[in-house]
């Protein structure tokens, strides 16, 4: 009996050691997201202060937010933020969508070397993007401002927007194409009616995701734009470097619940996609 007893007794304490595990894991996780999001959580509590104080909570005020949409400044700088991000999100959509379309459907070894050779982008310190980026257009007597953020972030995004779209390109049923090639429609009638609304999913999610990127972009856009108006994120470095106000933890708020929001729509999108099983895209309806 006792000898019965012993393999029991051993089972149930590995399973009590199995058990403990999770428990364990999910309390390491639980306090990595705790520090992780604690400095985020801070600055979106202190933007509802109700005085000017960045350590002792007291009250709860919108004054801040108030003061950001009356500081001009800032609107500004919003404005060419939003104005860059639109922008060179649109010219990275437009390049990134013919170099996947290029890449997938290219033969022999050019393509393969124009493969590797955006992916370089990905790995490259943005730093040296950045410095680049100024080294150039400093080189060819450029003035920096907008036109200059536009065309870095251009630069930078493709890689991004080329990676995503080339495997949905590869992912495609090549005999649609041909299909509509042979009912006598031209190369680019089967590509704007069949294949780029099959990628259509895939380009919103690009395309929210990059626009998100360029907008919180701080490295390219500090070297490479001018005096006034800059973007929002190299403003607010400017304004924190003489102390850090209640007004910037109100634009640092503002700046992540956008920010949350566009992920949140680049998730969602391809998702409500796939359900309509992409016929209503095909067909038009």
């Amino acid at each position: 009996m006792s000898a019965t007893r012993r393999p029991a007794a051993t089972a149930r304490r590995r399973r009590r050691g199995v058990e403990r595990k999770p428990l364990f894991a999910f309390a390491c996780t639980a306090v990595f997201f705790f520090l992780l999001y604690l400095p985020i959580g801070a600055v979106a509590l202190f933007s509802f202060n109700g005085q000017k104080s960045l350590v002792v909570m007291k009250g709860f005020s919108l004054r801040w937010y108030r003061a950001f949409f009356h500081d001009q400044q800032l609107l500004a700088s919003l404005r060419m933020s939003l104005e860059v991000s639109t922008l060179a999100t649109a010219c990275a959509l437009v390049i990134g969508v013919g170099l996947a379309l290029g890449l997938v459907r290219s033969r022999g070894r050019v393509g393969s070397y124009a493969a590797f050779i955006m992916l370089v982008p990905l790995i490259t310190p943005e730093i040296v993007t950045g410095v680049g980026s100024l080294t150039l257009f400093k080189g060819i007597g450029m003035t920096l401002g907008f036109g200059t953020v536009t065309l870095a972030e251009v630069t930078f995004s493709i890689s991004y927007v080329t990676v995503i779209l080339r495997s949905r390109v590869a992912a495609l049923n090549p005999e649609t194409e041909e299909a509509a090639l042979d009912l006598g429609a031209t190369r680019w009638q089967a590509l704007r009616l069949v294949t780029l609304p099959a990628l259509l999913p895939a380009i919103i999610s690009a395309g929210v995701l990059v626009f998100a990127m360029i907008f919180d972009d701080f490295v390219l856009a500090f070297f490479t734009t001018g005096v006034s108006p800059e973007p929002l994120a190299v403003n607010i470095y400017s304004q924190i470097r003489l102390g850090v106000q209640p007004t910037i933890n109100a634009v640092g708020t503002l700046m992540l619940l956008g920010s949350l929001a566009l992920i949140a729509l680049a998730i969602v999108v391809p998702r409500l996609f796939g359900r309509t099983g992409g016929l209503e895209i095909l067909t038009g309806d």
